[in-house]
């Protein structure tokens, strides 16, 4: 199976879930304007992986893009979820 086949987008979350785990990471991770943020959650087929899983994608000007990966479905994601998830790794 390809890269992109393994991962999907999965139906249901609402809007509503996306907007509020967009508004928590720009707030805890100290994001003005400028900074590009996008929330999904998907559904990994490879077995390595934990399911169904959030990703917030941090898009800063002029540097790489980083995905921070919350291992449960939108709708159960916490503030310290997101938090976690946004710590530099190291």
């Amino acid at each position: 199976m390809g890269l992109l086949g393994a991962f999907r987008r999965r139906p249901g979350p609402d809007a509503a879930a996306r907007a509020r785990v967009a508004a928590a990471a720009r707030r805890l991770g100290g994001f003005g304007p400028e900074v590009s943020l996008t929330v999904s959650e998907i559904v990994c087929a490879d077995p390595a992986c934990p399911g169904t899983e959030t990703v917030i994608l941090v898009m800063l000007p002029g540097a790489r893009s980083r995905a921070c990966k919350i291992g449960k479905p939108l709708e159960a994601v916490t503030d310290e979820d997101v938090a976690t998830a946004l710590r530099p790794p190291g």
